[in-house]
Order: C-alpha cells, then sequence, then structure tokens
C-alpha cells in the first residue's frame, strides 16, 4: 500500500466492518433474530483439540471428550467482568451438564458461529450487550446439544428419544434406568444428518434454572491470584521482537523529518520505521526499543485542526452554543411539543452541566503482538472486538478475511479503550517491517494516558416546564458534543440522520414527563473521541438526576418520593428506589457533616438507584464518599454475586471520574501523562459498598456498565444537602466548595 493511500485511510479503519449493513441490523434489539448454530468440526482455537480422535461437537460452540470433559466455547472478551464463566453457563444449564466437568475456551474469530447480533453479527464485547446478545443464542446451542446427546442415546439403546431425558452430564432411559455418560455417548456418536432444530419455547423457564442464578466460582480467577493468567502483555514466542511507537503530540499530524542516527546506535535496535502518524522502533528487547523511541529527533507537521483545540477554549465555545436554543441540531429524541409547552408551563427552570474529557487507564497497557507472512496475518491482543481488528485490516492494510488469524488473549481492563484498534495497527505495520517475524508492541504508560481515545467532552442545557402543582409537563436536554460514531461508524452516523447514539444514549428517560426532546449539536475540532465504560449515560444521567433534585426542590417535594410519582408506570423502577431508600434507612438524618444523596439510573436495559452517605472539607473542599447503597434490577440474575461486584467496580469507577479525572489539551497536546499528574480513586478512598441484587423473571440487562452513571449525581446531591451549593460539572470543582 502506498502512502498516499494509507494516510487517506487512517482516520480509522473500522469503518469498512458497517459498509453493507444497516443501521437497523447493527442496532438489531434481537427481536426476530434468527439463530444459526454451526455443525461438524468444532471452532478450535489453537486447533489443539480437532485433531484428537473420538470427540464429538454437536454443534459449533461445544465439544465433548470421551472422558466427559466438555469444552464450551466463550465469545466474548474477558476483561474483569466475569463473562467467561456467565456465558458458558447459559450453555452447561440447557445442555445439563456437570459443571465441574466443563473446561472453557476463548471462542476463535469466527462471526459466522460466534458473532454477538447486538453489534450486528459481529464479535465484539462492550456497550453492556454481551449478555443480552447471547443469553437465547447460548441457551439453545445448549438445548440442541441436549437433544442430539439424547437422539444418539436413544438410538444405541433402540428405544424412542421420546423415552430418554437428562441428569446432570448423562442420558437416562426412564421406564429401565439406564443410564449414559456424556462422555461414552462421546466415544461413538454421530452428527444425525437432520439436527434437531429448538425454539425459545423450548427453553428452561426460570423457576427450572440449576446453574443459572447461582454463585458459580469465576473460572478466570484463580490463575490470575496464582499469576498464571496469560494477557496479552504475557505473549512471548521464539525470535520474537519488540516495537514502541513515538507518536505525533497532535492527532492528525506526521513526521516530515527523522534523525533516528542516535536511536540505531541503542545495542538491540533492529529497524526504525516511519508511520503514517509517528515513527516505530523495532528492537530485540523492549528496553532498547523505548530507550531508542527516546532518543529520536522528529519534525513534525503543522497546520492540524486539532492544533487549535484546547480544553478551557473548547468548553466555552461548546456552552455558548448550548445556550443558543435557536440552534437545535438534530433531535435525538422527540416525544410531543417540548419546546411548546415549556412556553404555557406555570414554572421553567434551567441548568447548564459540563463534562471533562477522561482517560480509560486501563492497567494494562496497549498492547499487541503481529506476525506476517505475504498475504496472511496473525494477530495476539487483548482486544474487545476481532470484529473492529479484521475491519482494520482489511481496509487500511488490504488484507483478505479469510487470511487473517486473531488470537483474543485476557485483558488486563477494557473499559471500551479496547474496541479501538490503533494498538493493532501499531504491530502490523511493524511486523511488515520484519516479515516473517512476531513483533510485539508495548505501550508505556504515558504513551497510553496520552494517545488515549477519551471520552467527549460535553456542555449540556436542561430546561424542565411545571404546572402549577409541581408536576413536571415538559423535559428539553440539548447536548453538545464531538460525535463517536461519525469517526468509527460512519454509514451508521449517515443513515441516522447524523443522531450519535453512544453521546446521547441515556437520555432516554423513563420517567413520566408527557413532553420531551433531546437535541444533539455535533461539534468537530479535529480530536477523536471514544466509548468509555457507560459513555452517555456518564454524564447525561450526572445532568439529568442532579437537575431532578432541583426539580423536586422547586415543586416543594422529597427527591425520592418526587422520583417515585414520575415513575408510577415503571414497577421495576419504583421497586429498586424503594430497596435502596430503605437500605440506606434515606428518612434519618445524619450527623457529623455527613449528608445523603440519591440517584437513580435506567440505561443497558436495567434498573439502578443509588444512596451516596458524603461529607466535604470545607477548608480545602475535598469531599470523601463514605458509603453507597445501591439496588439494581438486571431481570434474570445469572450469578448474583458477580453482579454485585460488577455494580461496586462501576461505582468507583464513577466516583474516581466525578472527584478527579480530567484529561486536558492545550494547543492540541494532552498535557497529563501518569497517574501522578491523572490521579484516579486510591484504595484508602474507596467507600463501603453495599449492593442488593433483585432478580426477575425479565429478559437479562447489561451489567458491567450500570453501576457507574447513578454514583456521580448522588454524590453532588448529597453535597448540595451539606453545602447549598449545585455542582454542574465533572470532575467537581473543589474551590466551589470550599468556605
Amino acid at each position: 500500500m502506498d502512502q498516499t493511500t494509507m494516510n487517506r485511510n487512517w482516520t480509522f479503519g473500522e469503518e469498512l466492518v458497517c459498509q453493507g449493513m444497516s443501521r437497523r441490523s447493527f442496532m438489531l434489539s434481537g427481536a426476530g433474530v434468527a439463530f444459526g448454530l454451526a455443525f461438524g468440526a468444532p471452532f478450535v482455537s489453537g486447533g489443539e483439540a480437532q485433531a484428537q480422535s473420538g470427540n464429538f461437537a454437536p454443534n459449533g460452540w461445544m465439544w465433548v471428550a470421551p472422558n466427559g470433559t466438555v469444552t464450551v466455547y466463550s465469545p466474548s472478551s474477558e476483561m474483569g467482568q466475569g463473562v467467561m464463566t456467565a456465558m458458558p453457563l447459559l450453555i452447561a444449564e440447557e445442555m445439563d451438564l456437570d459443571w465441574s466437568r466443563v473446561r472453557v475456551e476463548q471462542a476463535p474469530a469466527n462471526p459466522k458461529v460466534f458473532g454477538n447480533p447486538l453489534f450486528g453479527g459481529g464479535m465484539t464485547t462492550g456497550a453492556s450487550r454481551t449478555t443480552r446478545g447471547y443469553y437465547d443464542i447460548m441457551r439453545l446451542a445448549g438445548a440442541q446439544a441436549r437433544q442430539i446427546m439424547m437422539l444418539a442415546a436413544a438410538q444405541k439403546w433402540g428405544v424412542p428419544v421420546s423415552e430418554v431425558g437428562t441428569q446432570p452430564h448423562t442420558v437416562v432411559h426412564t421406564a429401565t434406568g439406564r443410564r449414559m455418560d456424556y462422555g461414552e455417548i462421546a466415544s461413538s456418536a454421530r452428527l444425525p444428518a437432520d439436527p434437531p432444530q429448538v425454539t425459545k419455547a423450548q427453553l428452561k423457564p426460570v423457576g427450572q434454572f440449576r446453574l443459572i442464578g447461582k454463585d458459580t466460582p469465576r473460572i478466570d480467577v484463580p490463575d490470575k491470584v496464582a499469576g498464571k493468567a496469560r494477557y496479552g502483555i504475557d505473549v512471548h514466542m521464539p525470535g520474537m521482537l519488540y516495537g514502541a511507537v513515538l507518536r505525533t503530540p497532535v492527532q492528525g499530524e506526521k513526521p516530515v523529518r527523522i534523525d533516528d542516527a542516535a536511536a540505531l546506535k541503542v545495542p538491540g535496535v533492529v529497524k526504525v520505521v516511519s508511520m503514517p502518524y509517528g515513527v516505530g522502533v523495532i528492537a530485540e528487547n523492549y528496553a532498547a526499543a523505548r530507550k531508542a523511541k527516546a532518543l529520536l529527533k522528529v519534525e513534525w507537521s503543522t497546520g492540524a485542526k486539532a492544533r487549535g483545540y484546547s480544553s478551557d477554549a473548547m468548553m466555552a465555545a461548546f456552552m455558548t452554543r448550548a445556550r443558543d436554543l435557536k440552534d437545535t441540531g438534530v433531535d435525538f429524541i422527540k416525544v410531543n411539543d417540548a419546546r411548546g409547552a415549556m412556553g404555557k408551563a406555570a414554572k421553567v427552570l434551567s441548568a447548564e452541566y459540563t463534562s471533562e474529557h477522561v482517560a480509560h487507564g486501563c492497567m494494562e497497557p496497549m498492547n499487541a503482538t503481529a506476525r506476517t507472512s505475504g498475504d496472511k496475518i496473525e494477530i495476539w491482543a487483548p482486544s474487545q472486538s476481532p470484529f473492529f481488528i479484521t475491519g482494520a485490516l482489511t481496509r487500511v492494510f488490504g488484507y483478505k478475511p479469510e487470511n487473517i488469524s486473531i488470537h483474543i488473549t485476557l485483558l488486563g481492563g477494557g473499559f471500551g479503550r479496547r474496541v479501538e484498534s490503533d494498538f493493532i495497527s501499531d504491530a502490523t505495520i511493524l511486523a511488515k517491517a520484519v516479515e516473517g517475524k512476531p513483533v510485539k508492541v508495548i505501550w508505556s504508560r504515558e504513551d497510553d494516558i496520552q494517545n488515549d481515545k477519551y471520552r467527549p467532552l460535553t456542555a449540556q442545557h436542561l430546561s424542565a416546564g411545571l404546572d402549577a402543582q409541581g408536576h413536571l409537563i415538559a423535559f428539553r436536554h440539548r447536548i453538545v458534543a464531538e460525535s463517536i460514531y461519525a469517526r468509527i461508524a460512519p454509514p451508521l452516523f449517515e443513515k441516522s440522520g447524523g443522531r450519535d447514539q453512544p453521546v446521547c444514549e441515556g437520555s432516554d428517560i423513563v420517567y413520566g414527563v408527557p413532553n420531551h426532546v433531546v437535541e444533539y449539536l455535533r461539534e468537530q475540532r479535529g480530536v477523536e473521541v471514544s466509548v468509555w465504560r457507560s459513555v452517555g449515560p456518564g454524564y447525561n444521567h450526572y445532568a439529568i438526576e442532579t437537575f431532578m433534585d432541583e426539580i423536586a426542590a422547586a415543586a416543594g417535594k422529597d427527591p425520592v418520593v418526587y422520583r417515585l410519582a414520575l415513575l408510577s408506570g415503571e414497577p421495576r423502577a419504583q421497586n429498586v428506589i424503594r430497596e435502596v431508600a430503605s437500605m440506606a434507612d434515606w428518612s434519618r438524618p445524619r450527623e457529623n457533616g455527613r449528608a445523603l444523596g440519591f440517584a437513580y439510573s435506567f440505561c443497558f436495559g436495567s434498573h439502578c438507584a443509588e444512596v451516596a452517605e458524603v461529607s466535604v472539607d470545607r477548608k480545602t473542599g475535598r469531599v470523601r464518599v463514605h458509603e453507597v447503597w445501591a439496588a439494581v434490577d438486571c431481570g434474570v440474575a445469572l450469578q448474583p454475586r458477580n453482579i454485585a461486584a460488577q455494580i461496586e467496580s462501576g461505582i468507583m469507577f464513577g466516583i474516581s471520574h466525578a472527584l478527579a479525572e480530567r484529561i486536558t489539551f492545550k494547543d492540541g497536546q494532552v498535557q497529563q501523562s501518569n497517574f501522578h499528574d491523572y490521579p484516579v480513586l486510591r484504595m484508602n478512598e474507596a467507600p463501603k459498598v453495599s449492593v442488593k441484587v433483585i432478580p426477575t423473571d425479565n429478559p437479562p440487562g447489561g451489567v458491567g456498565e450500570v453501576g457507574l452513571p447513578a454514583v456521580s449525581p448522588a454524590v453532588a446531591n448529597a453535597i448540595y444537602k451539606l453545602t447549598g451549593k449545585r455542582l454542574r460539572m465533572l470532575p467537581f470543582d473543589a474551590e466551589t466548595l470550599k468556605t
């Protein structure tokens, strides 16, 4: 590929994945999805299993060994959220497996078998869509496998399949009591010419679950505790080289002159490579690569749009636009006539909110290993999306999908950052420069903080219209931000009419407001933004829920009571609110300079309510969160204890970005570089957290991001009780809280 073509396509190669795919198919909710199951040889990572004689694969999701061990494939990336246990449990439940005899493998990159319908059939982990996307598919796969095992046993016994059933890992002939272990069946079974088809109506009802809903220990934890777990950064192979990349300090610019004389003198350095967005060093070890990188002298191009990007100026410009009510942008949500109803309201309230860029700060910095051979490439990476990796390699580098091999390792944190493929591109470019040799690229912590794909900077303007009795009759919400979709999925952005789903997500409130409009006003300032844990709900719910406290105060109502009235048509929402109010003893006044704040969140298909107990040091403005209570209804609760852990994790994330996290730009350059100037919540700052999981028989909702959105407004609402000051920014400004 010539340099001109590469530069033209470099913005984000992953847009390829959306070509030929309608917005409807990409955002498909699951209704009416046809569940296709693959038959024949199992799809096995590494290829070690298909060579073993006697293994039997009822379908592409699992295979059974003669000793009875059942290997089940986990289609999603494991980044600490427990999917490598929770998803295989779905198959084990319906196949009636003995969990102690189950082995789990990371599924290979094969979207025809393992694709998630909520991502248009692509293999991507994120947006709290894993359980929602695979819940029916994997249960159907398990149910079908059970039917095939029963059919094989019935044929061996010479009895009708209607006379047999299963107990864990065993087919049983009811009339005679004969039993056959799955391993024995596997040693002689053959796939039927016409495999049985199963429907959702044949799946177990919730009340008959044996594994789902129980606290099965996570399979990934023992190796992590013992230091045996293999992350992307742990990949090693004979003859492997190491890469480090010096990236342009301003997005959109490139190297124009490179002085690599000093770098090439470092012992172990193999090659210096010019890249469209930086300069790469290949060496025999990482220390040499990093040392040589520091010795590079590079003259960069100038004139990129991002060079005019400074956070303070951008925030002021975004807010100016948010205040201009004549500039309506595009309607993301429109229910009746909120603008007209506002003019008829007895009382109108308005408030403005801002949120800064934040970084992902994954504990395992970005890394990837690549090896190329002619028109073929093999990738080892801690990625959330083999789907997007394939798109990037196809679009930018011209590889054919059938010539791409991808191995997903464990992830040392993801939070949306590892949906991106920039670190994959690093490894690909450097591997191509030393054809046939594997190259592992490792980002330093400074690389990671300064070259992240940050959450968008936003300005929001909210208006509420109340009638004479204090009832909320109109709600107008304006969101000003760069677009995420315009970069990562241009066809979807265009087909949606310029509506950015991840940016505006969370603005779709379930409160009973008769007139509601959400306006998205896109900015284009040259800085790439992306998804960050909970994405839109993280800042949109902050604005909505702190504003809702103001509305309740204007109506003369307790904030919990006021919300309950607005949610009269949402019994699940009311239930989590009442539960968390009871957990926190909401009505009891706090002493010792503490106060409670409340917030409710509905996002990713789950209801969550939280209460935070907070104090403020009025001399320093320092906020301390002492305790948080949370109640969550995510529908069917696959693993309640793991759900509680994820809610707790989201709460810690939410507190961290509310109290401290901030990425700032000056003239297009990021000003933070490591955890000394990008502080995150420390262990001694973490509050006590109590979580109540409320299982229901509703379809499962997301969990991984659900704990985050409600905690920052709950803390801010408590701060108001203590100081009388409404906080309208993320992170909080400690100066405003000083006496």
